[in-house]
């Protein structure tokens, strides 16, 4: 992920959950990636970033889909919340996308 790109919009945001899935994909020899960057918490959250924001991203080498979710819970919850849904969303990029 480029630096600027973090400097420009924070480590949490669609854009670097973009660049990771798509990145992921590019420099290897995956056919589909998932990317998580979140606030688990318990601190580290602001009031534009809360605690339990997490974007995700999922990439092919034709596509790239990109979400944001808000989940409440501890730090354990949010982290598990965060992979179910990235697992669901894994599934429905794969049905939908032009593999």
């Amino acid at each position: 992920v480029p630096a600027a790109l973090i400097r420009e919009h924070g480590a949490v945001s669609e854009p670097v959950a973009h660049a990771m899935a798509e990145g992921a994909v590019l420099n290897s020899r995956a056919q589909v990636a998932v990317a998580i960057t979140g606030v688990a918490g318990p601190t580290g959250g602001t009031p534009d970033k809360p605690v339990g924001m997490v974007c995700f991203g999922w990439s092919n080498r034709l596509q790239t889909r990109v979400e944001t979710r808000h989940f409440k819970g501890d730090r354990k919850q949010v982290r598990l919340q965060a992979a179910e849904h990235a697992l669901r969303g894994l599934l429905d990029f794969l049905d939908s996308a032009e593999c």
